[in-house]
């Protein structure tokens, strides 16, 4: 190394309700500055997202002590998606890091991050090898929800892989002109297209806290991801649609061939009934996939702001 600085990492860290973890977090990205300070520099953007405990006190604090460590403060919660974007926005580093301030991924693999990107590649992604701490429950649907997520959409978003990477500036440039409302950060930055490669890891336990991600929520983001990139809801709708009007026709001729050519009774009202139960139930669905999209569209042409900003510190 010739001591000379040419690079810096702006490192985007999502904030809410964090209290417990937000000092380990913050001592840990400075350790890290000062061990690579020859290498590369480094500033950090914490981005809190309507947090209603005492992590916005804490980065108050952080960011009066330290001018790298900057704040931005959302004025209310926004979701991590659109948190993460804020931060993105707001940075100037040549490469951008994102991780959680949760600590399951080690801020240490930052700089082994960015000597992998130094090596031609525009984003580099961690992949976990193990989830440590996590019920076999929720390794069992975090593994089915990839799996799905592969399956339904049309871009090739990596398995086992999270917000946690970094993105050379070009990438992050390219992000940036993505201004859709209904965000899936780990679905937006594969279908950039950009030369990229996994940094595999184990995944530690959450250093303090609860999960932000519940099953109700991770439901919800799913969803999210599937129809933010994928059409395959609405062929799936039209089959659905066939494939009924297909059982319908075969019932009719089955029940017609009953009548003319036999003495069965064909059974009435409880037919007729579970018929139209059946039936009515899947239109209702099929009505609701649509409306999902007719929603996102509502969305998208109001053109309000993803976010806005309540405070600023050494932004």
């Amino acid at each position: 190394m010739n001591g000379v600085i040419n690079e810096k990492i702006t490192v985007v860290v999502p904030v809410f309700n964090e209290q417990e973890s937000i000092a380990e977090t913050i001592s840990r990205l400075i350790r890290i500055r000062e061990i690579s300070c020859n290498e590369v520099d480094f500033d950090l953007i914490f981005v809190d997202d309507g947090s209603s405990d005492a992590s916005l006190m804490k980065l108050r604090e952080a960011s009066s002590q330290h001018s790298f460590i900057k704040v931005l403060a959302l004025s209310r919660n926004f979701g991590h998606q659109i948190a993460i974007t804020a931060g993105i926005d707001y940075s100037d580093g040549d490469y951008v890091a994102v991780i959680d301030a949760d600590l399951q991924d080690p801020p240490e693999l930052i700089v082994d991050m960015y000597r992998r990107a130094k090596e031609g590649f525009d984003v580099v992604y961690g992949k976990r090898r193990s989830r440590a701490g996590e019920t076999v429950f929720k390794k069992v649907t975090a593994s089915v929800f990839y799996r799905l997520l592969r399956y339904m959409c049309e871009i090739d978003i990596p398995s086992d892989t999270g917000d946690f990477r970094i993105m050379s500036r070009r990438a992050v440039d390219a992000f940036n002109s993505m201004r859709e409302r209904h965000r899936f950060v780990r679905g937006m930055v594969p279908w950039l297209g950009f030369k990229h490669v996994a940094l595999e890891y184990e995944r530690a336990e959450r250093f303090a806290g609860v999960t932000k991600y519940p099953l109700k929520k991770m439901i919800a983001f799913a969803v999210n991801a599937i129809l933010s990139f994928s059409s395959k809801p609405l062929t799936l709708a039209i089959r659905a649609g066939l494939f009924t009007i297909l059982v319908g026709m075969a019932g009719g001729a089955y029940m017609l061939y009953l009548k003319l050519f036999t003495d069965v009774v064909v059974p009435g009202l409880t037919a007729i009934l579970l018929t139209i139960v059946i039936f009515g139930g899947i239109q209702i669905l099929l009505i609701g996939v649509v409306g999902e999209y007719i929603a996102r569209i509502f969305e998208e042409v109001k053109g309000r702001p993803l976010y806005l900003v309540g405070e600023t510190i050494n932004v």
